[in-house]
């Protein structure tokens, strides 16, 4: 299998700050070798306010941060943070149940766009980048039944703006995707690769 780790001459080990399966799993499907760190951060502390693309990529970026502090040797350490947008108003992952009924009923027959912030931190000399990705999704109108059914999963839960493209049955709600969908489901894989390739080649001796 192609090894993405030789083929960008990656000066050090490349670490994922998430412990969300759906990147790793992304992460693993192309072919980099990774390590996993979970970086615990607080995020309430980067304001909704914010921009969208400005919020992700910050938050992005504190985990990237964490994780630095966290491996124990020189690495390239990935952070990235999700999050939906609907008539300006910020989607985070549900407090409960009943929270992402709400969500999905906002949703339900209405566009929206996806943000997904990614930056890149080296442990050893603290030079980081970060960037962003947006993808526009359309949801057909959604029955009561439908809602209460994926809720009921409990699938929707550790998800921004309570769903996920990826599920099996959060994937019909979605009628249209405008952009990249892997930025959806939470890491844009190719937003990550150029943005890898360039960190890489900036990169001094390791």
């Amino acid at each position: 299998m192609l090894r993405l780790n030789d083929l960008l001459h990656l000066p050090r080990p490349l670490v994922l700050a998430s412990q969300s399966p759906r990147r790793q799993s992304l992460l693993r499907h192309i072919g980099f070798d990774f390590e996993v760190v979970v970086p615990n951060i607080d995020e309430d502390v980067v304001p909704t306010s914010m921009p969208p693309d400005a919020y992700v990529m910050e938050l992005a970026l504190a985990k990237a941060r964490r994780g630095a502090e966290l491996v124990e040797r020189p690495s390239i350490v990935i952070g990235s943070d999700t999050t939906v947008v609907l008539d300006d108003a910020v989607l985070n992952k549900p407090v409960d149940a009943a929270d992402a009924i709400r969500m999905l009923h906002l949703l339900s027959g209405r566009t929206h766009t996806v943000y997904t912030g990614l930056a890149l931190v080296d442990s050893a000399t603290h030079r980081c980048v970060s960037t962003f990705r947006r993808t526009q999704v359309s949801f057909r109108r959604l029955d009561d039944d439908e809602i209460k059914a994926y809720v009921d999963s409990g699938s929707p839960l550790d998800k921004a703006g309570a769903y996920g493209i990826q599920d099996d049955f959060g994937a019909v709600f979605v009628r249209h995707v405008d952009g990249c969908y892997y930025t959806i489901v939470g890491l844009p894989l190719e937003l990550l690769y150029t943005t890898l390739r360039d960190f890489a080649a900036g990169a001094p001796d390791a």
